[in-house]
């Protein structure tokens, strides 16, 4: 496995700064924070140096503010909510640089927090600008990354720090790389993949990559449409994308050559209507589908054979929900599948690592997110990830 300085690498750290990247990217609604699972996921890295005597400045974005202040995107607005999850007092500063920063390290006394001011207000943050990050870097000993949901991203708070300081990946970022190791890194064979969402289009680098990394490719959600189409399938009013019939054969060779099996339903449940709970809703097989019926979930027959390929396995990589799983009863094939790859990792015998903002929203729904091995809520590193690409926030914390 690629080593990383983590937070065990750090020698005393006693009245010593440290510059700690976290994603603050938080929900909010009339002003309040309306789900703090991110700041919960950098509990560990904030505490852990707080307890240790650091002065902790913690360097966030919000929104897209494109370079310029704007009060709606202000971190200010989440202090009180990351101070009650913390249980400390956490100070704001309105700068990211300069002497107004550096007023505020005099200020804090060792164990303190400090959330320094959204970092996209500054247009050099998103240029990875090195004279920004220099300035940053002024009021820091030293660097941590704990932001993995923003380690795609080649910025000066999440690449250019890190050649500047002594940088170490934080707790929550050293637990995802752990994750992502064990799923497609060096993982246990055989090793499954899901994918599913609404469109090839959105994941053809994903599908290419996988098909040579993984023994069976699952195929769920609109995506499976396209490719039962691809291979002669009448799928009537179903959402497919014709266009890609190409590009699909070629995936399929490409996983004939690697050994990987592609997974297609072979039974699905169709309706006529896109509503919750359809008077037209029926089950059958995928050679069956009407010309104005529309395929939206995978059939219980086809999800009984997922689920037996899955107790071969030893590996699980998941993205992206089978069906439309926002509306009953088409989430039934999600929720099933889902629940043995629960069941098999509760019992030791798989490793289910799952990503992706839908993916997540689906394996809560089916209330099984924390019996997986590892749910990431990063959305598009976990996607670029999976393709197969470096993450720039990530490779700068690798030991040469």
């Amino acid at each position: 496995m690629t080593k990383f300085r983590t937070l065990d690498d750090l020698g005393d750290v006693t009245g010593k700064v440290a510059l700690v990247r976290v994603d603050l990217n938080l929900p909010m609604q009339d002003g309040a924070v309306t789900d703090d699972t991110r700041i919960r996921a950098a509990l560990p890295t904030i505490n852990e140096l707080a307890d240790k005597g650091a002065k902790v400045l913690l360097l966030a974005h919000f929104g897209r503010p494109k370079g310029a202040r704007n009060s709606e995107q202000s971190l200010s607005m989440v202090v009180g909510a990351v101070s009650t999850v913390l249980g400390r007092e956490v100070m704001f500063c309105p700068e990211i640089a300069g002497p107004v920063v550096a007023q505020t390290v005099g200020i804090l006394r060792p164990g303190d927090v400090a959330i320094l001011e959204n970092t996209r207000f500054w247009p050099g943050e998103e240029k990875n600008d090195p004279e920004l990050a220099k300035a940053i870097a002024a009021n820091g000993d030293f660097y941590v990354n704990d932001a993995f949901s923003a380690a795609h991203r080649a910025h000066a708070t999440t690449e250019g720090l890190a050649h500047l300081l002594p940088a170490y990946a934080g707790r929550s970022m050293q637990a995802e790389l752990e994750a992502l190791e064990k799923a497609l890194g060096n993982p246990e064979r055989p090793v499954a993949a899901v994918v599913g969402g609404a469109k090839v289009s959105s994941k053809l680098d994903v599908l290419t990559h996988l098909v040579s990394q993984v023994d069976h490719l699952i195929i769920g959600g609109g995506m499976a449409n396209t490719f039962l189409a691809a291979k002669g399938v009448d799928v009537g009013k179903s959402l497919c994308e014709h266009e890609l019939a190409g590009t699909v054969t070629e995936i399929l060779a490409a996983a004939d050559k690697s050994g990987c099996t592609v997974h297609l339903p072979y039974d699905v449940v169709v309706s006529k209507e896109f509503t919750a709970n359809p008077p037209s809703l029926r089950t059958c097989n995928v050679h069956e589908v009407a010309a104005d019926e529309m395929i939206l979930d995978i059939g219980p027959a086809a999800t009984e054979a997922l689920a037996d390929v899955l107790k071969t396995c030893r590996t699980l990589v998941w993205n992206g929900p089978l069906g439309a799983f926002e509306l009953p009863p088409f989430d039934k094939a999600t929720v099933a599948l889902a629940k043995t790859a629960a069941a098999l990792t509760r019992e030791g015998s798989l490793i289910s690592v799952a990503g992706g903002g839908d993916t997540v929203s689906a394996l809560n729904h089916a209330a099984v997110a924390g019996d997986f091995s590892y749910v990431s809520t990063a959305g598009g590193a976990f996607l670029e990830w999976m393709e197969g690409r470096e993450l720039p926030g990530v490779a700068v914390l690798e030991l040469a």
